[in-house]
């Protein structure tokens, strides 16, 4: 009976590590170009570029004409990243190259607490896998984020100062709201 509770105890301990093993936070890229910064929105992982180590980057190569010449600072690159029920610990959708404009299938998984590995798949087997490292300080030459469009969220302080309220949204599912709003409204107007 002592077996069976522990090899339980075990169990129900290592289930939850997987489970609070979310890749949240900002990333320094393989290249050191950028940062990414990772979260849970509604069940799903969005990342958004938080840092540039060369500020004013634009996305040029986008195909579609409503997201051209966006900046990419604030702009969402990882997106919708799901569970993965085969492989429990790995989160997997899609993330864009802004360099040529063009959508991969990726997967996040955490090696350890502090590295992320990221892999890209033109198709599969065709994949890249890169190592991410997670940013314990900002750069002091990090921009702030530029300022939402459409931005109908009230501000993060009034939000925070209800008693009981849930904490405000993240940067990040803001961001990818506030995407998703616009790109909704320019449908609208065609």
């Amino acid at each position: 009976m002592k077996k069976l509770i522990a090899s339980a105890a075990i169990l129900v301990l290592g289930t939850g590590s997987a489970m609070a093993a979310e890749p949240i936070g900002d990333w320094l890229v393989k290249d050191g170009y950028a940062h990414i910064r990772i979260d849970n929105c509604a069940g799903k992982m969005w990342g958004i570029v938080a840092w540039e180590k060369t500020p004013g980057g634009i996305d040029n190569e986008n195909p579609d004409p409503a997201k051209k010449g966006r900046l990419t600072l604030g702009m969402p690159v990882l997106m919708g990243l799901a569970p993965n029920a085969k492989e429990p610990g790995k989160w997997s959708g899609e993330i864009y190259n802004s360099q040529n404009g063009k959508m991969y299938g990726a997967n996040v998984s955490l090696a350890d607490e502090n590295t992320l590995d990221l892999e890209g798949c033109l198709v599969w087997p065709l994949c890249q896998t890169q190592k991410w490292t997670r940013v314990k300080t900002p750069p002091t030459s990090a921009l702030p984020l530029p300022p939402l469009k459409g931005a109908t969220t009230p501000p993060a302080k009034q939000a925070a100062a209800k008693k009981g309220a849930p904490p405000p949204p993240s940067d990040v599912c803001l961001r990818v709201a506030d995407e998703a709003a616009a790109l909704e409204k320019a449908g609208a107007k065609k």
